[in-house]
């Protein structure tokens, strides 16, 4: 399969909102995505998209982490990563990882962190083939 990688633009926008509603069960509103994805157009926030046949099938979010710690450096946190669902077990997110850890090297990042739920075992499986551990780290969050 002859997937394209790239960093998206707003012209992507609707195509990662149909998949990650898709894959996320989330209800994203295209005109918000758009208007959020102008707004906080910045180089520490990165999507990425794998198109087939001009249609996105696979995405990741990059957002960089820059620290002025030694120990923690600058990092990534990646989420939202999804492949459409008649794509997967063809390696489409395993390439995807790749070009995601080029683009992290670029911009001097020493870790990849990743955040995905619980119940997506298939995608977790996934991540651990490609090297990702799981940390002793927890995720905490709170609504504000």
């Amino acid at each position: 399969m002859d997937v394209k990688f790239k960093i998206a633009t707003v012209s992507d926008i609707r195509g990662i909102v149909d998949l990650c509603n898709e894959c996320f069960e989330e209800e994203t509103k295209y005109e918000e995505a758009i208007e959020l994805f102008q707004e906080y157009n910045d180089r520490n926030q990165i999507y990425i998209v794998g198109e087939l046949n001009g249609k996105i099938i696979a995405h990741a979010r990059i957002a960089v982490v820059p620290t002025i710690f030694k120990e923690m450096n600058t990092f990534a946190i990646l989420n939202h990563v999804c492949v459409k669902p008649e794509y997967r077990k063809h390696h489409i997110a395993t390439k995807m990882l790749e070009v995601v850890r080029s683009v992290c090297k670029n911009h001097n990042c020493t870790a990849m962190k990743l955040w995905s739920r619980n119940f997506r075992i298939p995608a977790h499986t996934c991540y651990k083939k490609f090297g990702f551990v799981p940390d002793d780290s927890t995720f905490f969050s709170i609504d504000i």
